[in-house]
């Protein structure tokens, strides 16, 4: 910690633990303690620390080559594009390493998809109050959250922001300038804000209607987080583009965007790159979450812990009042209280479990898919512990 203090810049504030081991949803400090993990690296380790095939894949790949330029082929990031479209809407992908950089793809190609493809001079941006698509300049901008833009203006021009799920706001903010819709199906650091069905059908509609691009940014609920592989599966409607990271590596970097294929058609060579986007080591980690997902059934598992979950902490707020609201999808899930919750994330640390807290005052319950019933009946125990003991 005293070298983070004298060559690290403080841009984070960190719990003051340092985590050096992790199996499944468990992790070790360096002073030994075991912590349950429940908010594994932000959605990252969505099939637990270290699963056994994403370590087998590394092992493997990075003995043979770990990064070749994206002017050759090859072969595991062919693979990984095939399990990704075959598993959405039939797009094509491009590969990054982040959740913002996927969003940037995604902000480009509906800009340079209208110059280039359909010759018009569309480029708005809507997006929702509440959202957060990521860190880099563009990615704070279409983020309408005053709090992570501030300090870095003057921001980009060209987005309009509208209240979360409120139809009659989309109707009026789409006009003959607007060349996409952007926005979560489940706003993750906006509180755990689920999308309504009605919301989700009728941004489809609208985008049908003008010819506007739908762009469903699903970095934290995509990769089977809540209970379907996507989150847009939920609603039946399906994305021109969506944005996928976090989970998507099991822990490695990579991001990506799959797009319809007349849309992708817009990338052409020397228009968008990446230099370490798509390197086999991260494509092969990633091709070993798919394998891991569907041959240990982890859809169906993440959608039964989650409704455990949910159960449990609808149940404790019945008998505690500061718990104002819980909602969310699968392994995806949020507590509304009363009051900030850091105190509350900190008894939990204190007795054992890591756990988020977002919005101010929203607890983030996501571990990982792989969570056992008993892993979980002991994190709801320890969860009401120190809930018992608030002030």
């Amino acid at each position: 910690m005293e070298l983070y203090d004298r060559y690290v810049i403080g841009n984070y504030a960190r719990n003051p633990i340092a985590i050096v081991r992790g199996s499944g949803s468990r992790v070790w400090d360096a002073e030994g303690r075991e912590y349950l993990d429940f908010f594994p690296g932000w959605g990252v380790s969505a099939i637990g620390h270290c699963h056994p095939k994403v370590v087998s894949a590394i092992k493997e790949q990075c003995e043979k080559l770990i990064h070749v330029p994206n002017n050759y082929y090859n072969e595991p990031q062919a693979i990984l594009a095939k399990r990704i479209s075959e598993s959405s809407f039939g797009g094509k992908c491009f590969f990054c390493n982040s959740g913002a950089e996927a969003i940037e793809a995604s902000i480009k190609l509906a800009r340079r998809y209208f110059r280039k493809v359909k010759g018009e001079d569309r480029f708005e941006i809507i997006t929702m109050y509440g959202s957060f698509h990521g860190r880099t300049i563009a990615a704070i901008t279409a983020t309408a959250q005053p709090k992570y833009q501030e300090g870095f203006e003057p921001l980009l021009p060209g987005f309009k922001y509208i209240p979360f799920n409120d139809i009659d706001a989309l109707k009026d903010a789409v006009d003959e300038r607007t060349c996409a819709v952007l926005m979560e199906p489940i706003q993750g650091e906006g509180g755990i804000n689920v999308a309504g069905e009605d919301f989700m059908m009728e941004a489809r509609r609208i985008c049908d209607r003008t010819g506007a691009l739908l762009i469903l940014d699903e970095v934290q609920t995509g990769i089977g987080r809540t209970g379907k592989m996507f989150a847009y599966q939920h609603y039946g409607v399906v994305p021109d583009i969506m944005t996928l990271a976090k989970a998507l590596g099991g822990g490695m970097a990579i991001g990506a965007i799959v797009a319809k294929d007349e849309i992708s058609a817009a990338l052409t060579p020397g228009s968008h790159a990446s230099t370490f986007g798509g390197n086999p080591l991260a494509c092969r980690a990633a091709i070993a979450v798919f394998d891991a997902i569907y041959e240990e059934g982890l859809l169906e598992r993440a959608e039964k812990m989650g409704n455990r979950i949910k159960e449990a902490l609808i149940s404790l707020k019945e008998r505690y009042g500061a718990i104002v609201d819980v909602r969310g999808k699968g392994l995806m899930i949020g507590v509304e209280l009363d009051r900030p919750g850091d105190e509350l994330v900190r008894e939990c640390m204190r007795r054992g479990l890591l756990i988020n807290c977002t919005a101010g005052k929203v607890i983030r319950f996501m571990p990982s898919m792989t969570v056992t019933e008993e892993e979980v009946e002991e994190a709801l125990s320890i969860f009401e512990e120190a809930l018992r003991n608030l002030k």
